[in-house]
């Protein structure tokens, strides 16, 4: 769940729009995916005995599950009383204006609405959750706007105490009842469709005077005390005042480090620092959001952000295009120091960046069909003479992790793959997940003439020069946000040409894209899945049959399969991190072998360029976005790295 700009694929994200393991979500070489602007179960009412009962029981015999914070697995690193986390500086000072860059445009003030595009950073810096990640554990919160986090001892609810200091920008106190609210709003139908199903099994919010709120779960859930830990919170007292779904850019009031100070619609915002800010010395706080000022300047593309930067306009550039980080971050501003670039290795779970064929299109719907159309792609060509031999094959979709399946299934995979097996291809029993080659003795030709093969099994013909079926032609339409993955869908379409398909690419504007991926208007797209360190909810978006017709979801191949459904829910409801392990393999080869995507590439660290202005810790966070990162680091001029 869960690579801000980029989603953070280390943590878990209450932001459909990040995914997030991404957000804009990154694609390596395209530039990006334009942000998808942003779950109702009856309310469940204990009686009054009930909760009287509830609270006792918490405070005799729960005593033993309250803390300073919360993980996966109940282990933290960081013990009651911590100062700071480890990968922030004690150094570090505050000041400075930070410039940063975004692409596309932005039309309202509201991150978690269906409707429009919110601004970069308004998320992350105006509005808090109850908790604050950690990014050197796999799934760890700390109390932020909860000052004590009481998991029952029956893990069917758990218990926020709210900060008594806890304020919004405005000085006015952060309440109990604004926590409330928030968790109603998100799962009305106000909000973005996605939170009806990442929070489904969290059933209602129940007030404790004078300052805890009890959530309570539908069903035992590892996570689901997390997940709550994530829910941003509002002011309710401004939402009467303002439609929560307005599409308009009135700045929100939030309770985080930086308040709205200027903005300039669709092409720049600028973030002053809260002074007065309540929760600069909590230790999930403490050394970071450093900078006085933050401006998202807007731009078209990466390439003329690129430039732009080059000039001087911003000062931090993560480059997801291998071109410009090989041959363009280059000239004479890095050649004086005055410009730096560097690779930031990281253990993210990488997640699948893949062609996304939009099985809701007959096209796409016969497997045999799926899996000529990705034999076409040229991996070892496209990272050779494109990329510069800088990325790995995709071969799962949980990348760069020990969740991904390899081998043969193990007996425990078998266990949830056997009950399944007369649904499931043989090749999820006997063949291990292995990505498409073209290194002797392997070739292009083998492929196409294997995918040619498959298509004939189905019907397909070739006449004329092109694909034929029932006087149908093989004919489907690319959907590009960024001209930069043109190159890369170039050669991709004249080898679908040789099997007689006539596949065309089209690069639009950022909003209309938004609108066509909203309404599942596409053939096919380019995504990433990002996943986090522990997935779980969010596979429900991503590929449960639930979200299939859910405009906004992100579960944009169309997928309406009980295995598939069966194998997620098996993710969610895993008890432990060896369930988790294997049910996520198990889900993995049932995906893989669906060939529902084109697989492409994944990288394991960040490569950023950026003005040589920063002060930065010693240590490196474990899981993390290259925004986060910065979020460590501060203005210092005099600092050479």
């Amino acid at each position: 769940m869960k690579p801000m700009p980029w989603l953070h694929p280390g943590k878990k994200h209450m932001n459909p729009n990040r995914n997030i393991h991404q957000r804009h979500q990154t694609v390596t070489d395209s530039g990006y995916i334009p942000e998808l602007p942003r779950l109702s179960r009856p309310t469940h009412r204990r009686s009054f005995c009930s909760v009287i009962l509830l609270v006792f029981f918490l405070l005799r015999a729960g005593a033993a599950f309250a803390s300073h914070g919360a993980s996966i697995d109940g282990v933290l690193k960081y013990p009651p009383g911590f100062t700071a986390f480890a990968y922030t500086a004690a150094t570090a000072k505050k000041g400075g204006h930070l410039y940063l860059h975004a692409l596309g445009s932005f039309d309202k003030m509201n991150p978690f609405t269906l409707r429009g595009a919110a601004p970069e950073g308004l998320e992350s810096l105006v509005f808090e959750t109850l908790a604050a990640p950690s990014l050197d554990e796999p799934f760890a919160q700390y109390g932020l706007i909860a000052s004590d986090i009481a998991v029952a001892p029956d893990r069917l609810s758990v218990t926020f105490t709210i900060n008594p200091r806890a304020r919004f920008s405005d000085g006015s106190p952060l309440t109990p009842a604004d926590v409330k609210y928030s968790f109603d709003t998100l799962k009305s139908g106000e909000a973005h469709p996605f939170y009806r199903i990442y929070l489904r099994d969290i059933m209602d919010a129940e007030i404790i005077p004078p300052d805890k709120v009890v959530f309570h779960f539908s069903r035992v859930n590892r996570e689901l005390h997390l997940l709550v830990g994530q829910i941003p919170i509002f002011s309710e007292k401004f939402y009467q005042q303002h439609d929560f779904d307005s599409a308009n850019l009135t700045p929100p009031l939030g309770s985080g480090p930086y308040m709205v100070e200027k903005v300039s619609e669709g092409k720049a915002i600028t973030y002053r620092r809260n002074p007065d800010y309540w929760g600069r010395d909590l230790p999930c706080r403490k050394n970071q959001f450093n900078f006085d000022r933050i401006t998202y300047r807007y731009y078209k593309d990466q390439i003329v952000s690129l430039e732009a930067f080059k000039a001087g306009e911003f000062d931090f550039m993560p480059i997801n295009i291998s071109k410009q980080w090989v041959r363009d971050v280059r000239g004479k501003n890095f050649d004086s120091g005055e410009l730096a670039r560097a690779e930031f290795p990281h253990h993210n779970n990488q997640g699948m960046q893949c062609f996304v064929m939009n099985e809701r299109r007959p096209l796409f719907t016969d497997r045999r069909v799926r899996r000529a159309i990705a034999l076409a792609f040229d991996f070892n060509w496209t990272n050779s003479a494109l990329f510069f031999g800088q990325y790995r094959p995709s071969s799962s979709f949980f990348n760069n992790s020990d969740l991904a399946a390899t081998g043969l299934p193990s007996p425990a995979e078998l266990k949830l793959l056997q009950p399944f097996r007369d649904k499931l291809p043989p090749e999820v029993f006997t063949i291990p997940p292995t990505p498409i080659t073209t290194v002797p003795p392997h070739s292009r030709r083998g492929n196409l003439l294997m995918a040619r093969n498959l298509l004939r099994r189905v019907g397909w013909r070739v006449k004329n020069g092109q694909l034929e079926k029932d006087g149908r032609v093989f004919a489907f339409d690319i959907l590009l946000v960024s001209p930069s993955f043109e190159r890369v869908m170039g050669p991709f379409v004249k080898n679908l040409a040789r099997l007689g398909i006539r596949a065309a690419y089209r690069t639009v504007d950022p909003s209309l894209y938004t609108r066509r991926v909203q309404n599942f208007d596409y053939d096919m797209v380019v995504t990433v899945f990002g996943q986090s360190q522990s997935p779980g909810n969010e596979q429900r978006n991503y590929f449960h049959s639930s979200s299939r017709d859910r405009k906004g979801s992100r579960n944009l191949i169309g997928l309406a399969d009980p295995v598939v459904d069966a194998m997620v829910e098996k993710v969610i409801n895993a008890a432990t991190t060896a369930e988790l392990k294997t049910a996520c393999r198990a889900l993995d080869r049932v995906l893989w072998y669906g060939y529902h995507v084109v697989p492409n590439w994944y990288i394991d660290h960040h490569r950023i360029a950026y003005r040589d202005i920063f002060g930065r810790p010693r240590q490196l966070p474990t899981y993390y976005s290259p925004e986060q990162l910065l979020m460590t680091w501060w203005y210092d001029p005099a600092t050479r790295n």
